[in-house]
C-alpha cells in the first residue's frame, strides 16, 4: 500500500506545501472498522456544529503502516471552549499548550485546536511557554513536530491529507523534523526524547539534519519541569521498544541528562551499571509483549541501584545499617532534582532496595516470611537481575528459586541447611559483687 501511495507524491521537497496532498480512501490502508468510534464520534459532533475536524499524529501513521494504534488525536478549528460546549465528560487541561480531553467511558480523545503561527512567548533558552494561538489546518500542520505525525484523516471523503511530506517519510522509514531541528529543538527540548522514542518504536532512521544538533543541544533537558520528564520517562520506556530507545538514549546523549549518576558510572566504564540497565530495558520489553504488568518503580530501581552502589561504598565509616540508608536517600535525592517520581513509585521502589539485605536472612522462620511479603516478588526479580548483571551472590537468587518451587518439607531442610553466624556465648562469669560487712 505504501508503495502505491509513494508514486502519488510529488518530488517536491517542500515540507510546508500550502495545498495538501490527498490520499483518497481507495488508495489508502486507513480503514473506520479500525478506528476508535469514541474518536469518530467526536469528529461527527464537531462536523454537525460547522467545525472542521481530524484525526491526526500517531494514529494516522499507525494506520497506514498497518497497525492498530488504541489512542486516537483529533484536530479542529473549534476553541477549547466551544469544544467542551458540546460534550458534557469535556474538560480542559493545559496552560502553556490548552487541549480538550473528551471520555467516553475508559476511552479519553484528545481535542486539540488547529495552532497558528506566531512569535510564542519564550524563557531566556529559547523554550516556548505558551503556544495557544490558533490557525487553520495548514499552519497546524507545519506546528507540528515530525512529518509521519503531520498526516491528517477526514470523514469528508475519509481521505488522507498530507501537507508536509509525511507520506513520502513514511516510504523512506524516516523521522524528519518539521522546519529547522535547531529552532524546533530550543522551542521544546522534549523534542528530542520524541525523536529517539519514534525512531526507536517505529524502526525508523532520523534524518541527519534532526539528529545533527541533538548531543550538542541534550543539556537543554535540565530546564524542563522534572513532572513533565517523569511522563516522559513512562512514554519512552513503556511501549515495547526500551531496549532500542535505550541506546539511542545513550548514542546522543540523552541518557545522561536524564540520569546524571548513573549515566556518568556507564560513561566511566562500569560494566554492572551498564548491564542492570540493558536488561532491566530487555525484561521490561519482554514482558510487555508477554501482557505482564510493569511498574515504574521497578525501572527506577534498577537505574539508579548502581549510583546507589556507588554512594553506599564512599560510606564506608558508617554502619552498614546506616551507610545503605544514607546512600538510597541520596541516590534518590540526586535523582529528583532532574525527573520527578510520585511517591506512589518512590515508596515501592525503596522497599524492593531495602528487601534485598532481607532476602540474604532465612534463618529460622524469616523466609516462609518473606514469602508472603507484598514486595517479596519483585525484591526477587530485582536479586535476579543484580546477578544477570554481574553481582556476586553467591548463589541467592537460586536459593530462592528453588525455595520457590518445594513444598513445605523441602523447604523446613533448606532453611535448617543454612549455616549463619552464631553468636558466641560468653564463657566468663561477671565477677561477684562483695558482700559489704553486716
Amino acid at each position: 500500500m505504501l508503495k502505491r501511495l509513494f508514486k502519488l507524491i510529488s518530488t517536491r521537497n517542500d515540507t510546508e506545501r500550502q495545498q495538501p496532498l490527498i490520499i483518497p480512501r481507495d488508495q489508502h490502508s486507513v480503514s473506520r472498522k479500525l478506528l476508535s468510534q469514541a474518536a469518530i464520534r467526536v469528529m461527527k459532533q464537531l462536523n454537525q456544529h460547522g467545525y472542521e475536524a481530524y484525526l491526526v499524529g500517531g494514529g494516522v501513521r499507525d494506520l497506514l503502516l498497518g497497525g492498530h494504534p488504541k489512542d486516537f488525536d483529533v484536530a479542529t478549528n473549534a476553541k477549547p471552549e466551544q469544544v467542551k460546549s458540546l460534550f458534557r465528560s469535556a474538560r480542559i487541561i493545559g496552560r502553556r499548550f490548552r487541549i480538550v480531553h473528551v471520555r467516553f467511558g475508559r476511552e479519553m480523545i484528545e481535542v486539540t485546536t488547529f495552532r497558528g503561527h506566531h512569535e510564542a512567548a519564550r524563557n531566556e533558552h529559547g523554550m516556548v511557554l505558551r503556544d495557544n494561538v490558533y490557525g487553520n489546518v495548514h499552519s497546524d500542520a507545519v506546528r507540528r513536530d515530525f512529518t509521519v505525525n503531520a498526516l491528517y484523516y477526514s470523514l469528508d471523503g475519509f481521505a488522507v491529507h498530507d501537507y508536509t511530506g509525511g507520506l513520502k517519510d513514511l516510504q523512506k522509514r524516516t523521522l524528519r523534523m518539521i522546519g529547522n531541528p535547531k529552532e524546533r529543538y530550543e522551542e521544546d527540548p522534549v523534542r528530542m526524547l520524541r525523536a529517539a522514542r519514534f525512531a526507536a518504536k517505529l524502526g525508523f532512521n532520523i534524518e541527519k539534519n534532526t539528529a545533527a544538533p541533538i548531543k550538542s543541544m541534550a543539556p537543554l533537558l535540565a530546564n524542563i519541569p522534572p513532572a513533565r520528564l517523569f511522563e516522559e520517562i513512562l512514554k519512552l520506556f513503556l511501549n515495547g521498544s526500551a531496549t532500542a530507545t535505550f541506546g539511542l538514549l545513550r548514542e546522543y546523549g540523552l541518557y545522561d541528562q536524564l540520569f546524571p549518576d548513573s549515566g556518568a558510572l556507564i560513561a566511566a566504564g562500569d560494566e554492572k551499571a551498564l548491564a542492570m540497565a540493558e536488561l532491566c530495558m530487555s525484561n521490561t520489553d519482554k514482558r510487555i509483549r508477554a501482557g505482564k504488568s510493569i511498574t515504574p518503580a521497578f525501572i527506577f530501581a534498577a537505574l539508579l541501584w548502581p549510583s546507589q552502589q556507588a554512594l553506599m561504598a564512599q560510606n564506608r565509616g558508617m554502619p552498614k545499617g546506616q551507610a545503605f540508608a544514607q546512600a538510597a536517600s541520596d541516590a534518590v535525592g540526586h535523582q529528583l532534582a532532574r525527573i520527578s517520581i510520585p511517591k506512589r513509585f518512590l515508596i515501592p521502589m525503596r522497599e524492593i532496595w531495602d528487601l534485598q539485605h532481607r532476602l540474604t536472612l532465612r534463618g529460622g522462620g524469616r523466609a516462609f516470611k518473606m514469602l508472603d511479603h507484598p514486595r517479596f516478588r519483585a525484591a526477587y526479580d530485582f536479586l535476579l537481575l543484580r546477578e544477570d548483571a554481574g553481582e556476586d551472590m553467591d548463589g541467592l537468587g537460586n536459593w530462592w528459586t528453588q525455595f520457590q518451587a518445594a513444598d513445605e518439607t523441602e523447604q523446613q531442610s533448606m532453611v535448617k541447611a543454612i549455616k549463619g553466624p552464631t553468636k558466641k556465648r560468653n564463657s566468663r562469669r561477671p565477677p561477684r559483687k562483695k558482700r559489704s560487712p553486716e
